[in-house]
């Protein structure tokens, strides 16, 4: 079955635009403070990421997506200020200097690098309360691989808008083998570039507001291409759907439905599909929305965190 047209939409934005242990990781023990950061948080500087921690509380962790920096999360922060301790990653390339990320392979380093992190400065010792994690897109998938390869560091995952493999987008038989000759001419395609955008065709899918899209587009622009690029080959060539039927870490998943480009059925088919098998997932759909959930629907979205954080 061919994934419908929605999803190649949503891929067009790939294609056309901490180790357990002290093994990788070396978070920095220098703090700084960026002008755009309140005096009460702090940003600490890994390898393949800085993360601005601030409050007190349960802790959160907030992973933005692809060639998305931190200000994603802006209202999610604000919703949360006072009540939790969190800890928001910015992917380096998207937003500030790629460091190490401008050659790969990088998603596996990256996710060896925050379960680290976790393991070290959230739950020191497995003696701390283990974190909520929430990821978009790419984050949404860094939260199901710590879901499923580092359960003892995750209380619980919440997923927006993300697949276990990207490959099903081109079909139901693709498989990271027939997705590599693609991925990597793609990868060296967009790494070779100067700047990184996505066109038009590309924000149409990211939000249903002009608003929204412009933001994406910033955000883009501002990203690293090398970055982008490797990471996208990575996403593209990672296939975790075998791992799905094993987590046993709660997830809930959020997904978009725009009716005006796709039938409620045909979407909802699609993402139960994606997740057959996954009895820990829970599956969410936010309607009159696209891709950037959390710009479409504030509302809905911060009711969902609310309820994701909350639920007993």
């Amino acid at each position: 079955m061919r994934i419908p047209s929605l999803f190649t939409l949503f891929a067009s934005l790939l294609l056309t635009p901490a180790c357990v242990h002290a093994q990788s990781t070396d978070m920095a023990a220098d703090v700084g403070e960026p002008s755009a950061v309140e005096p009460a948080a702090t940003v600490l500087d890994g390898k393949r990421f800085t993360v601005l921690v601030e409050g007190e509380g349960t802790d959160v962790i907030l992973i933005p997506g692809l060639a998305s920096p931190r200000e994603v999360w802006d209202a999610t922060r604000q919703q949360l200020s006072g009540k939790y301790k969190v800890h928001i990653v910015q992917i380096r390339g998207f937003g500030d200097t790629p460091g190490l990320n401008v050659e790969g392979p990088v998603l596996k380093a990256f996710i060896r690098e925050l379960a680290d992190y976790i393991d070290d400065e959230i739950i020191p010792g497995g003696k701390g309360e283990k974190p909520f994690v929430i990821g978009h897109s790419l984050g949404g998938f860094t939260a199901m691989q710590l879901a499923a390869k580092y359960p003892g560091l995750v209380k619980r995952a919440m997923v927006v808008d993300s697949l276990p493999f990207f490959g099903m987008i081109f079909g139901a038989g693709a498989t990271t083998e027939t997705m590599q000759p693609q991925a990597a001419m793609l990868r060296d395609m967009i790494a070779a570039r100067e700047e990184y955008t996505a066109d038009a065709r590309t924000l149409q899918t990211m939000s249903i507001t002009e608003e929204g899209r412009a933001l994406v587009a910033a955000w883009a622009a501002d990203a690293d291409p090398k970055a982008v690029a490797h990471f996208m080959y990575d996403l593209m060539t990672t296939d975790m759907r075998g791992d799905m039927p094993g987590i046993t870490v709660p997830v809930t998943m959020l997904y978009p439905l725009d009716e005006s480009v796709m039938p409620a059925a045909r979407v909802d088919a699609v993402y139960k599909a994606a997740f057959a098998g996954a009895d820990s997932v829970t599956l969410k759909r936010i309607d009159d929305s696209r891709h950037f959930i959390m710009l479409d629907r504030p509302e809905t979205f911060a009711k969902a965190v609310e309820d994701f954080l909350t639920e007993k």
